[in-house]
């Protein structure tokens, strides 16, 4: 390997060799050895005008520039860092104002309830001691109708029995002897119908 790298290197070498001694038979200024001095200065010279002009011109301006988006990222990303700590500090604190109203609703929820419980409970007994007075004085009218109730069936029989006699017979037939016989029936089955 190394033989062939070595004969090819010889072989252009050699080529090469033919050829710059062709060009300066041709008359090619570039490989005229006479020349080269002058060609070696301006190279340098323009090289190094190049080098000077890359380095205190154009490379600041890069490396500036690449420093200033470098600082522009740095503080975007602290920007970022503290918003999120912002807003993680506000959600903590709407998390705890939420918490906090949920707590107050419930309570006054139940403090509500707890009035209506009241409400309905006093409203109840107010009208469980009206229904209870009610009751009671139906069953005193229920009690008295009771007590008057014969006496007024009584006297509505009497005069029933005195207008049926009257225009049966077509006579007048005196109430005594009529009120006489109803008393009488009212005695024996008074119990059977009055409770007496």
């Amino acid at each position: 390997m190394i033989k062939k790298i070595f004969f090819q290197s010889i072989f252009f070498n050699f080529f090469f060799l033919k050829e710059v001694f062709a060009a300066e038979s041709g008359g090619m200024p570039q490989l005229n050895p006479e020349f080269w001095l002058s060609q070696i200065f301006w190279l340098t010279l323009t090289f190094g005008i190049l080098y000077v002009f890359l380095s205190k011109i154009i490379l600041p301006k890069i490396s500036a520039n690449l420093e200033s988006r470098k600082s522009e990222i740095q503080e975007n990303i602290e920007a970022a860092e503290n918003q999120r700590q912002k807003s993680e500090s506000k959600l903590l604190e709407y998390n705890k104002i939420l918490s906090k109203s949920k707590l107050e609703a419930k309570n006054i929820f139940k403090d509500a309830r707890e009035k209506a419980m009241q409400d309905i409970n006093s409203k109840k007994e107010v009208l469980n001691n009206q229904i209870d007075d009610e009751i009671k004085k139906a069953e005193q009218e229920i009690v008295l109708l009771k007590k008057t109730a014969p006496e007024k069936i009584n006297k509505i029989a009497i005069d029933t029995s005195s207008e049926l006699v009257q225009k049966l017979i077509g006579a007048d037939i005196n109430n005594s002897s009529i009120s006489a016989i109803v008393e009488d029936l009212s005695k024996r089955n008074g119990d059977k119908y009055y409770g007496n």
